[in-house]
């Protein structure tokens, strides 16, 4: 898919339903840095909204053209919300002093690298897009995003979030919502949503496998490990080996992600649920991962990926159609043998099958619910 197809969409790590059981804490300092990320959040969904009706109003990024290599350049926000801010460090330049700056930078080569040795893929458009992230984002920013064009970081409050340059599957998440957006486009709500959302889990888990040079039963198959200040109740926001596991924090409350199709959330907020019920394809993608062993980039991710570029998804595909495409793709790549077998045995095992899913009413394209 070209870039002129693609639906730029605000997508962000932390889910608003973290945001708004924050923002009705008692504590008044931890709530006000919630309520102002939500509603600078809300702000942005609508600005990319009105940019895909409208287009935008920048000039569009320049062109580049696919090398071996990455094309990055890191700004600083300043605490302030005018992007992308003040250059700090280009492609090739010495690392800077600032250590959120250089996380950014290793953190975009890291994601650029899984994807060009893993898939032979040319940054996120497959045609050498160069890579942009600003740090510093406002003050107290509770979250991470990819806008369409480029990535954003805040510093978090320091009391429940720490930096959010620190774990470079967020990253890795982030960036791979700029792939989807220029491949299989999956609109941002409802089950379609959902996959968007563990599509990035997955592609931001297997980037910090890769780089860590971790097989699948030495990785933790956390998203955002390191993510959570001392003290919080936690191991990360999500988990993709136990979807519900995450959390269980007075603050936070508990992870309410379901691992089944049995416990599949209906909801008018997050989209209809993008960040809850991915909890459902990400089990079934650690699943397949762990079946197969070795280096879950290779085989299960090789799945996973010609299933997002291979052109057989619609943007309003739902759970059967993207478990039905990972097990064509397992044939078209390996043949009926191990990996097809473990890609429907994983399915299985989370409820998704064309007979189970048809019970559910099927949303309407192009209305998305937001919060």
């Amino acid at each position: 898919m070209d870039s002129s197809a693609s639906t730029p969409v605000f997508c962000t790590i932390v889910p608003p339903h973290v945001l708004d059981r924050l923002a009705r804490t008692g504590d008044p300092a931890l709530a006000a840095a919630a309520r102002r990320t939500l509603e600078h959040d809300a702000r942005e969904r609508t600005r990319r909204r009105l940019n895909t009706v409208l287009g935008p109003s920048g000039p569009a990024p320049a062109a580049g053209a696919p090398a071996d290599h990455p094309v990055r350049t890191v700004y600083d926000a300043r605490h302030h919300d005018t992007l992308p801010g003040h250059q700090v460090r280009a492609e090739g330049a010495a690392p800077a002093s600032d250590d959120s700056v250089n996380r950014a930078y290793d953190a975009l080569g890291a994601t650029f690298d899984t994807y060009l040795q893993a898939y032979g893929r040319h940054s996120i458009d497959d045609a050498g897009l160069p890579l942009k992230a600003s740090v510093h984002y406002l003050r107290d920013y509770n979250n991470a995003f990819w806008d369409g064009e480029q990535m954003v970081f805040g510093d978090g409050d320091g009391r429940i979030f720490l930096d959010f340059t620190l774990p470079l599957d967020v990253i890795g998440h982030e960036l791979t919502h700029g792939v989807t957006q220029y491949s299989a486009n999956l609109e941002y709500h409802g089950q379609p949503g959902a996959l968007n959302e563990s599509v990035s889990d997955v592609f931001g888990s297997l980037i910090k496998q890769h780089a860590l040079g971790q097989t699948a039963d030495q990785a933790d198959w956390l998203i955002g490990a390191g993510l959570l200040a001392p003290g919080v109740n936690g191991k990360a926001l999500r988990s993709m080996k136990e979807p519900g596991t995450a959390y269980d924090d007075p603050q936070l409350g508990k992870d309410p992600q379901p691992a089944s199709m049995a416990d599949y959330v209906t909801t008018t907020q997050d989209n209809g649920g993008v960040h809850l019920n991915s909890g459902i394809p990400n089990r079934a993608f650690y699943l397949t991962a762990a079946a197969l062993g070795g280096h879950a980039w290779e085989q299960a991710g090789r799945i996973w990926y010609d299933t997002l570029t291979g052109g057989k998804l619609s943007a309003q595909s739902q759970f059967a159609d993207f478990a039905a495409a990972t097990a064509a793709a397992a044939v078209a790549r390996y043949g009926e043998g191990a990996q097809s077998q473990a890609v429907r045995a994983a399915w299985t095992e989370v409820g998704v099958t064309p007979a189970a899913a048809a019970g559910l009413p099927r949303q309407q394209p192009g209305q998305p619910q937001e919060v």
